[in-house]
């Protein structure tokens, strides 16, 4: 995978996601045979949303997750790097009947122009690796969050199986970018998905980067044939930021 700076993955990713905006979430549910969807609502039973808390949902894309909490909690705050998409959310959440519950921003994730503490949870859904850096990402969520908050990390990650990793590699590497590229009409947003995914960290290792970013309580759990996981974590409520 092509390595970038911070400013320039950014502006790669930004770019890449407004173009196949208006197909994202037809390419999203073709591609995971309608399945991202189940895994978005096992993200929010583990995040445990409350009335009266607020939310920020990290790189919410066109808002499924934000659209899943909000009916939950006070308000929830979509932010997401790409104009186009959190256009496209911000209709949706209006069609929806949500749009008083539901703000979209638009934003870097490493750098959020959110004031310390201001969230009593964060969760975000298929972002962190779209990060330059997972530490400087993990930090910004942290810092946000209350003591004592809640995050919820829902990634894919790297299957344990040789013997399915033997299957699904060449159809993340070969099919999938072909099924992409003729839902969206741009096969390289999907090339981009697939080597996104094969250099991404394990479940393992994503524990750790929570671990180190201060998180107590990292636990996480694997669905898919263990080619998505969901993390959980807590800010400790003796933080001092």
């Amino acid at each position: 995978m092509v390595q970038y700076s911070g400013t320039e993955k950014a502006r790669t990713v930004s770019r890449m996601f407004g173009r196949i905006a208006s197909r994202y979430d037809t390419g999203n549910r073709v591609l995971s045979m309608g399945r991202d969807q189940r895994w978005r609502r096992q993200a929010v039973k583990l995040l445990d949303p409350k009335p009266g808390q607020r939310i920020l949902d990290l790189g919410a894309g066109t808002g499924d997750l934000s659209l899943e909490i909000a009916p939950l909690v006070e308000s929830v705050v979509a932010l997401d790097i790409s104009g186009p998409m959190v256009k496209l959310g911000a209709q949706k959440a209006g069609k929806a009947g949500a749009a008083d519950k539901v703000g979209f921003v638009v934003s870097d994730g490493l750098q959020l122009p959110i004031p310390d503490r201001a969230f009593d949870a964060v969760a975000t859904a298929f972002t962190i690796r779209n990060l330059a850096s997972i530490e400087d990402g993990f930090a910004e969520i942290f810092r946000v969050l209350k003591p004592g908050g809640r995050m919820v990390c829902l990634e894919f990650t790297k299957p344990r199986s040789k013997l399915f990793s033997a299957v699904y590699l060449p159809y993340l590497n070969h099919i999938l970018p072909f099924l992409g590229g003729r839902i969206t009409g741009d096969p390289d947003a999907y090339r981009y998905l697939a080597s996104s995914i094969t250099e991404f960290t394990t479940a393992e290792s994503l524990a750790g980067y929570l671990r180190r970013a201060g998180f107590l309580r990292v636990s996480w759990k694997t669905l898919n044939m263990g080619t998505v996981a969901i993390h959980t974590a807590q800010k400790p409520r003796t933080a001092k930021c």
